[in-house]
């Protein structure tokens, strides 16, 4: 797991550290904004089927999601 740099009150991030913040964060978002439509529709709730076959049908909702919202 990738984790982006923490800043305290006393040492705070360089130029380089907040970069490397902002590319982490946009390599995330859409991930995380895919999950959160999937919580909305209550897919997860009722899903009752292989893991295997769970993934595929995961990532081709995900796959929709993000066509819907490029538009």
């Amino acid at each position: 797991m990738v984790t982006g740099y923490k800043s305290t009150r006393h040492r705070k991030l360089t130029t380089g550290q907040k970069q490397a913040n902002r590319i982490l964060a946009a390599g995330r978002a859409p991930v995380e904004h895919g999950f959160a439509h999937l919580k909305n529709w209550r897919i997860l709730t009722k899903l009752r089927t292989d893991p295997a076959r769970a993934t595929a049908l995961l990532r081709a909702l995900l796959v929709l999601t993000d066509l819907e919202s490029s538009r």
